[in-house]
C-alpha cells in the first residue's frame, strides 16, 4: 500500500505568507499605533523564519523508480455496461509498456509498447476492442 502524501513543506510555506502577509497588513495599516508595531513586527520575522525553515525542509515528492516500475491495478471484475468494460495504463516513461484489464472475467495482461489496435481477452475470449481506420 502506497504511503500517504505528505503536505507539510508546502504547508509551511503557506502559513509563513500569511504570518508575513499579516503581520506587514498589522504595521502598515495602523500607521504609528505602538500595539500595532508589536503585534505585527514578531508576527513578520516569525513568518520569515518559518518561510526559511520551510524551504529549507527535505523534498517528500520524491518516487522510488523501482516500486514506480512495479505498479500494476488491481485486477478486479468491473461491472458490465451493455458490453464488456476494459481499463488500459500505458507507461510514459520507457520501458513503454500498457496493462490490459478485462472488466468481464478480471484478468491483467501487460503488453511491450503502447494500446494496441485490437485486442481480445486471452481467458474469456472477449473482444475488448477494435480501432476502425479512419
Amino acid at each position: 500500500m502506497p504511503k500517504p502524501v505528505s503536505n507539510r513543506k508546502l504547508n509551511l510555506v503557506i502559513a509563513a505568507w500569511i504570518c508575513i502577509l499579516l503581520g506587514a497588513g498589522i504595521v502598515f495599516g495602523t500607521a504609528g499605533n505602538t500595539f500595532a508595531i508589536t503585534v505585527g513586527t514578531p508576527l513578520s520575522i516569525a513568518g520569515a523564519a518559518l518561510l526559511m525553515f520551510g524551504l529549507g525542509l527535505p523534498d517528500e515528492s520524491s518516487v522510488n523508480p523501482e516500486e514506480l516500475a512495479a505498479w500494476a491495478p488491481d485486477a478486479v471484475k468491473m461491472p458490465d455496461a451493455g458490453r464488456a468494460m476494459y481499463r488500459i495504463d500505458t507507461s510514459l516513461d520507457p520501458p513503454i509498456r500498457t496493462s490490459i484489464l478485462c472488466g468481464r472475467c478480471g484478468h491483467l495482461e501487460w503488453v511491450n509498447g503502447r494500446k494496441p489496435p485490437s485486442y481480445e481477452c486471452v481467458k474469456c475470449e472477449t473482444e475488448l476492442w477494435i480501432e476502425e481506420e479512419e
